[in-house]
């Protein structure tokens, strides 16, 4: 610590033994080096400051005598920034880098510092709103404020290159279009000024020249008058000029060029037909618009006709419809129209007229197009308007009738006489009918189907018209009541007679009753099987058969599609037995051959009823009282005729079958015949016995006859009946000479005479009505016929 502060005063004792009180200190000398006095503030300002022939001194800047900055130690130039404002006075000072001795102060600098930074002002050569693309203008920066400016050119906010104060636009183009401002500079560290004021050019393409037909068409007709303009929306003089297919015009008689921008054609021709346009000009700036739109004028040499035409186009319409009549001139424009109805002119004269249909307005209508007061079209063709008074529609049942039952279908017609395409809407009362699930429409409404009736669905129904594209309502149909029970229809059977028990033969019939409403199908049942008897409310078996038996029911239905179909009947039972048989018994006995030729015949029933009997003669009553026999003689049946009966009570059944048909034909005959052979063959069979028993009285025995009686040679009759195998004893007595006997005629009822033998043969006849005797003398002591 102590070597320190030893060294220090050894260096004080030093410098001061150096200094020489006795010598002056020089003055170093300071330089401006910008170009310029007057300064703004924050702009740069560079000095120098120096002492000649020494390098061993240092320096600093002092403004307004107080230190401001250090100069650099290899003497180069000291830059700062100006201050804010007022006069600065700028001097420098130096220090002697060994000696430590200041200098004296340099002589000062006087700097001028403005307020505030300079700001130039833009000025423009042309004073136009517009530039048109082509024309020349120029910009100058001014900036009045001290010197050495450079200057910078501004276009929309990006330098643009440029030298001096002023910029110059020789041809102008769209790209020019938009602001412009400058800015001044100066100093290497360059000092900018305020940006100037903006000034805005425009710059546009000259303007297109409207050219607008005055006349209200653009073909034309002779003699027509045809006005053209040619207008600039600009409050500038410009010039016209005229052309037509791309050639410039001039005036002539018909063609007025008035106040240049009026062309006039005073009475057109076909040489005036063409394409017009026009051009603008400003003369003294040199500027022309490109060419106008074009206008073609075609100019017509024959007048055309109206076309009339209608709206809508239906051949039928209705009082209160609206229709539209159009009237076109196909060629040209400007029409104005005349109407015409049967010949009278009528107030409008719009192209189209809209007429509301009444009676007083049916007639012929036509039109023509005017324009000008010398131009008018040939009349139009003549249409026919009527207004017929709108149909009232027909309601009509499609299911045949309007009381129905729950559950049964209905189907309701709505419908028109004309031919339009109508739609229906369907009213029950006052309200409107809505589809749902019970009730539907087909395609246009005009068919209503009930699928399922019930108690909601009764009431008066009713239906209006609607034509499907015109807003035409027709009036209510008349109403159809619709009536819907609370329960199904009651079927009875009846029965006629009312007998349960039948017999075969009998006739019965069956009818079906429903208590209410009509068109009704009958549908038969037997025994729950249905019959194919059906559609009529009764049936009839005319002659019942035992297979007639059985339960009966009967069932209606209607309709054919979804039918609907009742409750079934209660059953009526029938039975049915055989009808009694009659049968004829022939009451004649053999006790009676030799007595009587009549034949007594028996008619009976076999059941225990008591019967009246009716006889019949080849299939006729006989017209006698009734009885249960019948006698037949040769006196009262000399044809021999064919025979039935037939039992009647008053009880059931009241009558039997007829018998099977007896025949009495030849009877009493073969009769007589019968009873002669029999006669015969019975007298024989005595004599063959008395002679046997002579013989045997008479002959003397011998040994042969001391034989034993043999007990079999005359058998009794129920012994006979036993020995079906013994041949008949009188059958030995026979020879066989009588047998084969040459044949003689053979008489009638079949009887064979031969002189060789007594008894006779019999024909297969004969031998069975023989036969039927026995029989009938076995069971009842009588004869019968034989039955065919």
């Amino acid at each position: 610590m102590w070597l320190s502060k030893m060294f220090i005063l050894i260096y004080l004792i030093g410098v001061c033994a150096a200094q020489d009180p006795t010598e002056v200190p020089p003055s170093p000398l300071l330089q401006l080096k910008t170009a310029w006095l007057d300064v703004f503030p924050s702009e740069k300002v560079e000095f120098s400051c120096g002492i000649k022939d020494s390098s061993e001194w240092t320096f600093t800047l002092l403004r307004d005598g107080k230190n401001l900055a250090s100069f650099p130690r290899d003497g180069s130039t000291l830059k700062v920034t100006a201050g804010a404002g007022g006069t600065e006075r700028y001097s420098c000072v130096g220090h002697h880098e060994v000696k430590k001795t200041p200098s004296q102060t340099s002589s000062s600098v006087e700097l001028r510092v403005y307020d505030n930074k300079p700001k130039p002002k833009i000025s423009r050569s042309s004073s136009f709103d517009i530039m048109y693309t082509g024309e020349s203008i120029s910009f100058k920066c001014e900036l009045t404020v001290s010197s050495g400016w450079e200057y910078l050119w501004y276009h929309n906010g990006k330098e643009i290159s440029s030298s001096g104060d002023t910029l110059t636009k020789p041809s102008l183009g769209q790209s020019d279009d938009g602001q412009y401002e400058c800015k001044a500079k100066r100093g290497m560290d360059p000092f900018f000024s305020e940006a100037s004021e903006a000034t805005s050019l425009q710059v546009s393409d000259p303007p297109t020249p409207t050219l607008t037909l005055q006349t209200p068409w653009h073909d034309v007709f002779e003699n027509e008058v045809v006005e053209f303009t040619c207008e600039l929306s600009s409050s500038i003089d410009w010039t016209f000029t005229w052309y037509r297919n791309n050639k410039k015009l001039s005036e002539d008689d018909v063609l007025i060029m008035d106040d240049d921008n009026l062309l006039n054609i005073t009475s057109v021709s076909r040489a005036h037909q063409g394409q017009y346009a026009c051009k603008a000009h400003l003369l003294p700036r040199g500027v022309s618009s490109g060419f106008s739109s074009t206008n073609e004028l075609t100019v017509y040499e024959k007048i055309p006709e109206a076309a009339l035409t209608k709206s809508p186009e239906y051949e039928l319409m209705y009082v209160g419809e609206t229709v539209n009549f159009t009237c076109k001139v196909s060629t040209s424009s400007g029409w104005t129209y005349v109407w015409y109805k049967d010949g009278t002119m009528l107030p409008q004269t719009s192209q189209s007229i809209s007429i509301y249909l009444s009676p007083s307005n049916e007639g012929e209508y036509y039109c023509l197009g005017t324009r000008s007061k010398t131009t008018a079209t040939k009349s139009s063709k003549k249409i026919r308007q009527n207004a017929a008074e709108i149909p009232v529609p027909t309601l009509k049942l499609l299911s045949k009738w309007m009381d129905v039952f729950p559950t049964e279908s209905v189907t309701l017609r709505c419908g028109m006489q004309s031919g339009s395409r109508w739609t229906y809407t369907w009213y029950k009362g006052t309200q409107r009918v809505q589809a749902d699930s019970t009730v539907s429409f087909d395609s246009d409404r005009a068919t209503l189907f009930i699928k399922s009736a019930s108690a909601a669905n009764e009431g008066a129904y009713k239906c209006e018209g609607h034509l499907q594209d015109r807003a035409v309502r027709s009036k209510f149909s008349s109403d159809l009541n619709l009536q819907v029970y609370d329960t199904g229809p009651r079927v009875l059977l009846l029965q006629k007679p009312t007998h349960s028990l039948m017999h075969t033969g009998d006739s019965v019939s069956f009818s079906c009753h429903v208590n209410v409403s009509s068109g009704w199908q009958y549908l038969w049942f037997k025994d729950s099987e249905i019959l194919t008897s059906e559609g009529n409310n009764h049936t009839t078996i005319g002659s019942v058969v035992t297979t007639s038996s059985g339960s009966y029911q009967c069932q209606v239905k209607r309709g054919t599609n979804d039918a609907y179909y009742s409750a079934q009947s209660q059953w009526m039972k029938l039975d049915v037995k055989e009808r009694p048989q009659a049968a004829i018994t022939l009451l004649t006995g053999w006790s009676e051959v030799f007595s009587t030729d009549s034949l007594v015949l028996d008619c009976t029933v076999d059941d225990s009823n008591e019967w009246n009997y009716t006889w019949f003669k080849e299939e006729h009553p006989i017209n006698s009282p009734p009885s249960e026999k019948h006698i037949v003689t040769p006196q009262n049946d000399p044809d021999q005729r064919e025979y039935k009966c037939q039992g009647e009570r008053n009880g059931r059944p009241s009558y039997s079958k007829q018998s099977t048909t007896f025949k009495t034909k030849n009877l009493l005959l073969k009769r007589r015949l019968l009873l002669s052979i029999s006669g015969v063959i019975f007298f024989g069979i005595i004599a063959v016995f008395l002679g046997c028993i002579a013989c045997r009285v008479l002959r003397k025995p011998d040994e042969a006859d001391e034989l034993p009686e043999d007990p079999n040679l005359f058998p009794l009759m129920p012994q006979l009946k036993d020995l079906t195998d013994t041949s008949c004893p009188l059958a030995e007595f026979i020879t066989e000479a009588a047998l084969n006997a040459p044949a003689r005629e053979v008489e009638e009822n079949g009887i064979i005479c031969s002189e060789t033998t007594q008894l006779p043969i019999v024909s297969p006849e004969d031998r069975d009505l023989m036969n039927d005797g026995n029989d009938q003398t076995e069971n009842n002591g009588g004869l019968t016929s034989f039955q065919q």
